[in-house]
């Protein structure tokens, strides 16, 4: 927690729960990134925070964006941000608003389907494309599903396909995971990515882009290698696959940039005990799941937490958030130790809270509001 978040939250003492992000920090995770990875083209991943203030402090930095909706689109442009600097990365879009973003001048595309490359070959005719492919995810503390991406040799086929619909077969994309703790999860879907430019040269196609995607971490519980290690391992995998002949490179950090920038204020709503054989406390916050925490799902990210220095011991809790929805449980099986002295009414900070947060943040679930963010 930095201090110009501490002073933030003494001198104005926000409502909770609220965010408060730091964007000197964010800042400086594009720097580092910058500095470690100067081949990469950056394209923020708008999702992860989509605060205006961090948009348009990105821009005048000179990042590009990976946006995932038309709304996403809209904000950039409202920002003053060129539309070649936009990537619409998601996979399933309306071709309406595949359309909408062509017309604005959006020109690369993501996709990894028939039918979506069909209505790219009718709503965006000349765009570049790329295709995502399917990886592992092994070590990734928020796994991607089989949601996003085809195999290897189905990608091959539709990037034929692009180049008879009067597209240009650009590259291709993939990601291995958010929050990856393994760097050398970069190097098989590399030398997937690398087949796939021989095999297709084969038929006069010539991709030029490999977009490694993001997986870069925020700093949670767990230690993680620092943004160094994970460079290096990145350009020790095109390098072994792609040799002197490197492809254009595009990153799309979301979490590596904003999450550490970011902490969550809350309040203590009510402790209580339950009785029976467990014994531990239960420690509700106003917020969680449905208005900020959504990625304490399964108990994949596991916040540090801040609490009062009441001295004396801590002893093992369960917490939760405040609405009537018993999902909404942030961490039962994890070990969270909270001071025996907590109160009612305390302040506790939830740290690394800057990604997937305000942007996970449901519509008034329960009447209780999507979590406020303070851009300082």
């Amino acid at each position: 927690m930095t201090e110009r978040i501490v002073r933030f939250l003494a001198e104005h003492s926000p409502e909770t729960p609220c965010l408060v992000v730091d964007l000197d920090v964010i800042a400086h995770a594009y720097e580092a990134l910058r500095w470690h990875l100067p081949l990469a083209r950056i394209y923020y991943a708008v999702k992860a925070n989509p605060a205006a203030e961090i948009v348009a402090m990105l821009e005048r930095k000179g990042a590009n964006f990976d946006v995932a909706s038309r709304g996403e689109i809209e904000l950039c442009l409202n920002c003053g941000i060129s539309p070649d600097r936009l990537s619409f990365g998601n996979t399933i879009k309306k071709e309406r608003d595949i359309a909408f973003a062509y017309e604005a001048g959006v020109r690369l595309f993501a996709f990894d389907s028939i039918h979506e490359l069909e209505k790219l070959g009718r709503a965006a005719p000349g765009a570049h494309v790329f295709c995502r492919i399917l990886v592992t995810c092994g070590g990734a503390e928020w796994p991607l599903s089989r949601k996003f991406g085809c195999a290897p040799n189905m990608a091959l086929d539709l990037l034929r396909k692009a180049r008879d619909l009067g597209l240009d077969p650009y590259g291709v994309s993939f990601h291995v995971g958010s929050q990856q703790t393994d760097v050398g999860q970069w190097d098989g879907a590399v030398g997937a990515a690398a087949q796939m430019f021989w095999a297709l040269a084969e038929a006069d196609i010539n991709l030029r882009m490999v977009n490694i995607g993001g997986g870069f971490p925020a700093h949670y519980c767990r230690d993680v290698p620092g943004i160094d290690r994970y460079a290096q391992a990145v350009m020790a995998a095109i390098t072994r696959h792609f040799g002197n002949d490197l492809p254009e490179i595009i990153i799309e950090p979301g979490r590596s940039l904003v999450g550490d920038a970011g902490v969550i204020q809350s309040e203590v709503v009510l402790i209580s005990e339950k009785g029976g054989v467990d014994g531990r406390r239960w420690v509700y916050l106003d917020v969680g799941k449905f208005n900020g925490l959504a990625e304490t799902m399964d108990e994949s990210i596991k916040y540090r937490l801040v609490t009062p220095d009441r001295g004396g011991s801590s002893g093992p809790v369960i917490l939760a958030g405040p609405t009537c929805d018993s999902a909404d449980i942030l961490y039962e099986r994890t070990e969270y130790r909270l001071p025996l002295g907590l109160r009612v009414g305390d302040k506790i900070e939830i740290l690394s809270a800057g990604a997937y947060t305000a942007s996970y943040a449901s519509v008034g679930f329960n009447g209780f509001s999507p979590i406020r963010t303070y851009c300082i």
